[in-house]
């Protein structure tokens, strides 16, 4: 998902450091911040068949997407945000937050051009990855974009246009053009061999990095037979597992069947879905992925459907993909980002709290089966005072304490399947206090 409405060449809100400490303050009721020389010991997160494992224990996910944690860390006045979101994450149990690792051209570009990198913007990479690693917070980083916020493959077809070696104007060259696919291997190479400044660790070599994933929500709908974007999921996803075998890596799909999967006729939301060059089961069998990515948006798929029934499409279209991940993959199935939007014409807050629970109780019992469904991550959270980067679906969570409690409630059930990691001090004090 990509429709916040801060991108490239805005200006930002500022949110002083005195500001963000008494929220923290006012939100946790007084708990004192991290010592921030603390060292956690974190352990690279496997998988065995279709579940997580971390130590040797199944690893179940409850989590957010904050996509402007790299952002917001560049500029000094914005920093704050970043340790004050990932504590309350933490807080609140959460285990994996979803990030972009991506910022190509533009504002505050981490990739100025191909090959070329801002230094100060890397630097902020490092700063959300040790921050993570302060709060036992795992990331999820995300490489690249398919749409144009924050550069985008957009952007590496301009560059190679500009340079006149471009085979195309179409944005979907990005998944066949020679000259593009260098370009983005340069940066994958260069992003997972980086040694973070602050901790001294290889990106490729810390465990902090939950995994990668490829793209948000590709498309190659000038392909639908899917072929072009499958060729470059094999390659791109063997690439960066020739640097790094440390770490789990996802394609980043929204999940919707291609033109000769049967369940494109039942379970797609329409006929619009089977025509964008993707589909879930065979792109999630490439050899290289280790766990497929589904999103959930029904309200933008069904616009005009009543509540009720895009809560039953939710249960069917979750359902349907931890079938696939059991039966057909043998691969756990991440939901990697689920929103309600506040802009439907009957919205109130109450239905994001049952939205939210639906995809909660199916995650729960699958989990507690063995099934497939790994874990969901909600988007999208904020810390007060961020309405420019928010969407129509992000929340500030401590703001509804019926919302808050599903959240926290859903974390300490998880754990408790298998047991809480010891190592995990913010969940054992929460799991306690809902005894």
């Amino acid at each position: 998902m990509q429709k916040m409405v801060a991108g490239n060449g805005l200006l930002y809100p500022i949110l002083g450091f005195a500001s963000c400490v008494a929220f923290i303050y006012m939100s946790f009721g007084g708990f004192i911040l991290t010592n921030h020389q603390e060292h956690r010991e974190l352990s690279f997160v496997e998988r065995n068949g279709t579940q997580f494992m971390v130590d040797g224990r199944a690893f179940y996910i409850n989590g957010w997407n904050s996509y402007w944690l790299m952002d917001h860390s560049v500029d000094e006045d914005r920093k704050p945000r970043v340790g004050a979101m990932l504590e309350a994450g933490a807080k609140m149990g959460l285990t994996v937050c979803r990030t972009w690792a991506f910022n190509d051209g533009g504002y505050n570009a981490l990739q100025v051009s191909p090959g070329r990198f801002d230094e100060r913007v890397l630097r902020a990479l490092d700063y959300v990855i040790a921050e993570a690693r302060q709060h036992g917070v795992r990331l999820l980083l995300s490489l690249v974009n398919n749409l144009k916020a924050y550069g985008g493959k957009t952007q590496y077809v301009n560059w190679a246009w500009e340079e006149g070696i471009g085979l195309s104007s179409s944005n979907d060259s990005f998944f066949f053009d020679p000259s593009i696919k260098r370009y983005f291997k340069h940066y994958v190479k260069t992003l997972l061999t980086r040694k973070n400044t602050i901790t001294g660790i290889e990106y490729r070599n810390d465990p902090t990095i939950f995994a990668w994933e490829l793209m948000n929500e590709p498309r190659c709908m000038s392909d639908p037979s899917g072929d072009t974007l499958q060729d470059w999921i094999e390659e791109m996803s063997a690439f960066v597992k020739t640097i790094d075998t440390n770490h789990l890596l996802t394609v980043g799909l929204e999940g919707f069947y291609g033109p000769k999967n049967p369940k494109r006729l039942t379970v797609n939301p329409e006929s619009w879905a089977s025509s964008l060059g993707s589909d879930f089961v065979r792109n999630s069998k490439a050899p290289a992925i280790d766990f497929a990515s589904v999103h959930i948006y029904p309200d933008h798929w069904f616009p005009h459907q009543e509540f009720e029934d895009k809560l039953k499409y939710v249960s069917k279209w979750m359902l349907s993909h931890i079938e696939d991940g059991h039966y057909e993959l043998n691969k756990p199935v991440f939901f990697t980002e689920f929103g309600l939007s506040n802009l439907n014409k009957d919205f109130q807050p109450s239905q994001r709290d049952r939205f939210y629970k639906t995809i909660f109780d199916i995650i729960y019992k699958s989990s507690k089966r063995k099934r497939a469904g790994a874990g969901a991550l909600i988007w999208q959270l904020f810390v007060e005072g961020m309405d420019d980067f928010n969407d129509d679906f992000g929340i500030v969570p401590w703001e509804r304490e019926s919302t808050n409690r599903i959240l926290t409630d859903q974390s300490c059930r998880l754990a408790r399947i298998h047991g809480i990691s010891p190592q995990n001090k913010y969940l054992k004090e929460l799991c306690l206090q809902r005894q």
